[in-house]
């Protein structure tokens, strides 16, 4: 019997280092070692979307994520999560980093670390290429029914303009392309989105959209760290200078978007 009992106490041991051994070794400022582990809701065109394979995620914030960690010589980890819980998981250490297509925010800021922003954006609305309907500013959104994505910088603003006295019926998405999809099919009116998502959809050759009006650009995109995490937040911040100074982050623009947005982020 104290044979056995130490048999399985020996297995329970080689088990516990063996389980021990799979673990990642902590990075000096990263939760991995080697590696910078990025958090990304991937149906979010032009910024994160999947590649025809369906399990590559390709698009402006990945091409970027890519090149922040070739500068900081890291291997780049893509961890695909939903919007709603994207930023509570830096807290759990469950990635390093958010490169999301996520606004600065005051209120976000109160709780994390933002980077340099790397693009500048605005809002938009979008409607069928052949509608009929009249609207040329948000006011004109009247009895439609508006889509756009919950939780994200549209809802804030259909939110801010419904307080000012806007009167229109919304519809809410989890992923902004089923928004789209919808428009597309006629199932809502009109479509608010971020201009630089509204680009991908605009265009293509045989798009069924236009853009009925377009805000200036009064919001910016950072990669988002846990707070306390100073040392991640410097490495990337002076990678974002290197890949701005010496012309990546413009090559990054016109293969994404066919413009150079250097002028959105110019100080």
């Amino acid at each position: 019997m104290k044979k056995l009992v130490i048999a399985m106490t020996a297995v329970l041991m080689a088990f516990s280092i063996l389980s021990c051994s799979k673990k990642e070794e902590k990075g000096e400022f990263t939760v991995a070692a080697g590696k910078l582990k990025v958090a990304a809701e991937v149906g979010y065109p032009p910024f994160e979307y999947y590649a025809e394979d369906g399990t590559t995620p390709i698009g402006f914030d990945m091409t970027l994520a890519k090149e922040l960690g070739k500068r900081l010589g890291l291997e780049v980890e893509i961890i695909d999560t939903a919007w709603d819980g994207i930023f509570a998981g830096l807290d759990t250490d469950r990635y390093d980093a958010v490169i999301s297509a996520a606004t600065i925010t005051p209120e976000r800021l109160e709780n994390y670390y933002f980077s340099k922003p790397y693009i500048g954006n605005g809002q938009a609305i979008i409607l069928q290429k052949d509608s009929e309907l009249k609207v040329s500013q948000p006011s004109d959104l009247t009895n439609l029914l508006v889509g756009y994505q919950a939780e994200t910088t549209s809802d804030y603003f259909i939110e801010k303009e419904i307080a000012a006295g806007l009167k229109c019926q919304v519809g809410e998405y989890d992923k902004v392309m089923n928004a789209y999809d919808d428009l597309r099919l006629g199932r809502v009116d009109a479509v608010c989105s971020d201009y630089l998502v509204a680009v991908s959809y605009l265009g293509t050759p045989d798009t069924k959209f236009k853009c009925a009006w377009q805000g200036k650009a009064d919001e910016y995109f950072g990669v988002c760290v846990k707070k306390g995490n100073d040392l991640l937040l410097s490495k990337i911040n002076q990678a974002l200078d290197e890949i701005v100074a010496d012309g990546t982050m413009k090559k990054i623009y016109m293969d994404i978007f066919g413009v150079d947005l250097s002028d959105t982020i110019a100080e």
